[in-house]
């Protein structure tokens, strides 16, 4: 019975590890940046296609942090040890099974949608197995690679329900603010990826001119902002909306100079804030 009990603990631990692996906090948020792009693109009739995206999303940003947990993990083991592969949940080849079947339930997903929603998903999926292997430490090119995989998940939604025109200017948005972010995350990160070798940008050029640098592609986004309210794409409620997250990040960018690791909690409330920011600004005017 006692080895009953073990086998059971091991196999609850590893469910939770492979749960973890696909943080599930952030597959929701990318599946949620999908639907709000088809939703501002005008899903109406094609409700479908738009759920179809958001779940596309979810599987393969899902997979795509198990392999990178998965080339990471010497450098978690330093800098986040409560990770499922350092702690010993999952075991290295588990995490690359896992994420293998996440990336064939994308790919099979991906299959029903139009043409150029198919196409943007089949980049996004080579970007995210080659950001960790390729360009995760190249100054400033992991950085961007993330920012566009992040700003996508707009114009994937839009091109899911035939419009992706309607939604290029997010997409723009949400990769110049999701750029700051990363910067200040790799800030956060920078004393194992300089034990691993990697160069960030913080590793590559300092912490302070990395913060400067992050600071200025949101202040560009910030200063971009009203674009959507000025150009008739959404309503009085958006430009309200954008504005408090726009204060909300620029303060953690402020913060990160004091403290990285709390700009990043508070960053990720200025980025939820702006994707209800979009929803309520195309909501009013469907009113």
């Amino acid at each position: 019975m006692y080895c009953a009990a073990v086998d059971g603990d091991d196999v609850r631990e590893t469910a939770r590890g492979a749960v973890e692996l696909a943080r599930p906090g952030n597959c929701v948020a990318a599946a949620v940046l999908t639907a709000t792009g088809a939703f501002v693109a005008g899903a109406g009739d094609a409700l479908v296609p738009a759920a179809i995206a958001a779940a596309t999303t979810a599987f393969a940003v899902a997979a795509g942090n198990a392999i990178n947990d998965y080339f990471d993990r010497e450098i978690d083991a330093i800098n986040q040890p409560d990770r499922p592969i350092p702690r010993g949940a999952v075991s290295p080849r588990g995490a690359l099974g896992i994420s293998g079947v996440w990336f064939a339930a994308a790919v099979a997903l991906a299959l029903a949608l139009p043409a150029l929603a198919l196409a943007i998903a089949g980049v996004n999926l080579v970007a995210l197995v080659t950001y960790t292997t390729v360009f995760k430490g190249t100054p400033g090119l992991g950085n961007a690679l993330v920012s566009y995989l992040v700003g996508s998940t707009f114009l994937f939604g839009g091109a899911a329900v035939g419009r992706p025109e309607a939604v290029v200017v997010l997409g723009l948005l949400a990769a110049l603010s999701t750029f700051a972010r990363e910067v200040i995350k790799d800030v956060e990160d920078v004393v194992g990826d300089r034990e691993e070798g990697l160069r960030t940008l913080p590793v590559a050029i300092g912490e302070r001119r990395s913060l400067w640098i992050a600071t200025g592609s949101l202040v560009v986004a910030v200063v971009a902002s009203p674009f959507p309210y000025l150009s008739g794409t959404f309503g009085g409620a958006y430009l309200a909306l954008v504005a408090v997250a726009d204060a909300v990040m620029l303060y953690a960018c402020y913060e990160a100079f004091a403290d990285p690791t709390a700009a990043q909690r508070r960053f990720k409330y200025g980025t939820f804030l702006a994707a209800v920011a979009f929803v309520a600004g195309r909501a009013v005017l469907l009113v």
